[in-house]
């Protein structure tokens, strides 16, 4: 049984934020330093701005170094939980087996 995470879901928070309450960067400085980098992308939009908000139904692709995840964001957090409740902020959309190096020759041959 999933755990029960407090959640807001209409409402809008900073991208370097999100990231870390999802648990998907271990610091928030990591999670803004990917977002300036230009390795996350806001409904199929590059953005560099850390600070950039976003809500239940935006979907965000982050390039990661090994792998590429597609997720749809379905709420916002209001802290830092556990992981399970972490996984209750996100759809994952990535194709099945990941996208990653190697693996987009796999994929499109299925």
């Amino acid at each position: 049984m999933r755990s029960q995470v407090p959640v807001q879901a209409s409402a809008k928070q900073r991208l370097d934020k999100w990231l870390w309450f999802a648990r998907l960067v271990r610091t928030r400085e990591a999670a803004a330093r990917l977002v300036a980098e230009g390795h996350v992308r806001i409904d199929a939009r590059r953005t560099d701005v850390p600070a950039k908000s976003v809500g239940p139904g935006d979907v965000l692709t982050i390039a990661f170094a090994r792998e590429v995840r597609v997720l749809r964001i379905l709420a916002i957090a209001e802290r830092r939980g556990p992981s399970r409740e972490a996984q209750l902020l996100f759809e994952d959309l990535s194709p099945k087996g990941g996208i990653g190096p190697g693996r987009e020759a796999d994929n499109a041959a299925s």
